[in-house]
């Protein structure tokens, strides 16, 4: 499911214009970034858990040329779903 193909869902469920179901969608993302890039967890019971992870420097290799590389410390985006996502998902 892409972006539009969400919208016009959420415009079904809601009856809601797609216009305004998108204008709700959009804001809910940046209202997430927002939290995320901030240092907050984003829970959201009963479908899972937003946060950012930190990753420690370490060292990679080139699968080219076989060669080490140092990889930085860097910060990533993670979603863990929550207990009742799982159970409707492997029913």
């Amino acid at each position: 499911m892409n972006k539009a193909q969400l919208v016009t869902k959420i415009a079904e469920k809601t009856n809601f214009t797609k216009k305004d179901s998108e204008k709700v969608l959009k804001a809910t993302i940046e209202t997430i970034v927002e939290a995320l890039t901030e240092g907050d967890k984003v829970q959201l019971s009963g479908f899972g858990t937003f946060e950012v992870k930190n990753r420690k420097a370490r060292v990679g290799r080139n699968p080219k040329t076989n060669e080490e590389i140092q990889i930085p410390e860097f910060k990533q985006p993670a979603f863990r779903a929550g207990k009742d996502l799982k159970e409707i998902i492997n029913d």
